[in-house]
């Protein structure tokens, strides 16, 4: 019985010291004692087995040794049986029930050619250089509270200062997620509200569910950042489907705009390796290019993923188009429509379990009316528009070679990461951007180039 009562003694140590404030712990050890109770539960039994078998024995050898052990062990034992009873009552009546909490921080070293710039970025905001793949929601920290109320409601609110969607859309604020799930009929129908990030795509926005740095072109510079406002939720076997109607990347809309948008997205599971999505937008949203205001918007996307074994294979095929949203004017002056289609490919190997290899190819056709995509114009940074010689004319405006023909963009990515531990991951990152014309800019020489080249490493820390 030696081991039977070292094992008793550990716990009731254990057990006469405050519990950490984690939930996590508390389960654990809660686990354990009941496991510790229903052990001596067991040997109740078989003892009462033995007393029935053995009628002669004295009638004080169970209330002197129940089970097996010694009157201070029961004595124990029972202390214990209290404390995770009491346990059992203070965690139903928590605040802590049902909530989960994590968050990380990724500092990042980018070193872009174009823009003769090398460098670490952490939580720099959105107008130091506006929004583009080099300075796109790396370099972030973030914290997550998601907590399951009662009836299975479920709330969830993220914190990400100057990084997240909502330094994009509504300047100053930190909130990057803040929105409910309410069952309706069961859990499998939903109610959503709040400010929603898109889900458009196979990349996800934070740093620690992404193998690259950087994210991918139709990412960056063609899908929506979020949605406000209130939609719905279904699960049918192995269906998902959701859709919200609101504002597409803005918290409230300006004087003499009232017509909402319906975004979407419905995945299918084909089997435990592989699922394909589909996700579309079409409505009325801001114009950022042309005069400001807002122009009927149409998106549309299909995406897949198959992961088995060491390998990872992931697509993504995108559409769009916005009224007057384009860079060039007609011949009349008037504004024009502005249209793309793009695909994204990556593949990634695990040469260890730790160490995981990818590559990303993507494209970005956007020839038609001099080029202009989901809220760019030309941008000698993300390399959009017409294409540039250096020349400007009398008011100082480059002037374009061709202002009817937008540079059509593709993008390689190789790179890699490597799992330091369960919370640390090391990323590293070469890119080559590349055009069918000259425009990105060189900021040392002032000349427009095909090509531009970047390198980046990051180390991500999250719980």
């Amino acid at each position: 019985m030696k081991t039977w009562q070292c094992t008793v003694l550990t716990l009731a140590i254990a057990a006469a010291f405050p519990l950490p404030a984690a939930a996590q712990s508390n389960e654990e050890l809660l686990k354990e004692l009941r496991a510790l109770r229903d052990r001596v539960t067991q040997l109740e039994e078989k003892l009462k087995s033995a007393e029935s078998i053995k009628a002669t024995a004295p009638a004080t050898a169970a209330a002197a040794s129940p089970a097996g052990m010694t009157p201070d062990q029961s004595r124990e034992m029972a202390r214990l049986a209290l404390k995770v009873d009491t346990l059992e009552e203070e965690r139903e009546n928590s605040l802590l029930k049902g909530l989960t909490i994590s968050g990380s921080v990724d500092p990042t070293f980018i070193y872009n050619r174009a823009q003769n710039r090398a460098g670490f970025q952490l939580l720099n905001t959105v107008g130091e250089g506006g929004y583009s793949y080099d300075n796109s929601f790396f370099g972030a920290a973030s914290i997550d509270f998601q907590k399951e109320l009662e009836g299975g409601t479920k709330f969830r609110l993220t914190l990400q200062p100057d990084r997240g969607i909502g330094s994009n859309i509504n300047v100053g604020s930190i909130v990057h997620e803040a929105s409910a799930s309410i069952p309706l009929t069961d859990d499998e129908t939903r109610l959503l509200i709040g400010q929603i990030p898109d889900w458009s795509g196979y990349e996800l926005l934070s740093s620690k569910d992404n193998k690259l740095i950087t994210h991918n072109l139709l990412f960056d510079l063609v899908l929506p950042l979020a949605y406000t406002g209130v939609g719905i939720e279904l699960t049918r076997g192995d269906w998902v489907v959701k859709s919200v109607v609101g504002n597409m990347n803005a918290t409230k809309k300006k004087p003499n705009e009232k017509s909402p948008m319906i975004a979407y997205r419905a995945d299918y599971t084909i089997s435990e390796y592989a699922g394909v999505g589909i996700a579309g937008v079409h409505g009325k949203s801001a114009n950022l290019v042309n005069g400001g205001g807002e122009s009927s918007l149409n998106l549309l996307g299909v995406d897949g993923f198959y992961a088995r074994g060491d390998w990872t294979f992931q697509g993504q095929l995108s559409y769009g188009q916005q009224k007057d949203a384009a860079i060039a004017v007609n011949s009349d002056g008037e504004l024009q429509t502005a249209r793309w289609w793009g695909l994204s490919g990556l593949t990634a190997y695990k040469f260890t379990p730790r160490l995981e290899g990818v590559a990303r190819l993507d494209y970005i056709y956007n020839r038609q009316h001099g080029g202009g995509l989901l809220g760019f114009g030309a941008d000698p940074v993300n390399g959009i528009g017409p294409g540039f010689d250096g020349n400007v004319d009398g008011d100082g405006n480059l002037v374009a070679i061709d202002s009817q023909r937008g540079a059509n963009r593709f993008a390689f990515s190789v790179g890699g990461n490597y799992r330091f531990n369960e919370y640390t991951l090391f990323k590293a990152e070469y890119r080559l951007d590349r055009a069918n014309k000259r425009v990105f800019e060189y900021v040392d020489d002032g000349k427009f180039k095909k090509t531009n080249h970047l390198f980046g490493a990051s180390v991500v820390v999250s719980f």
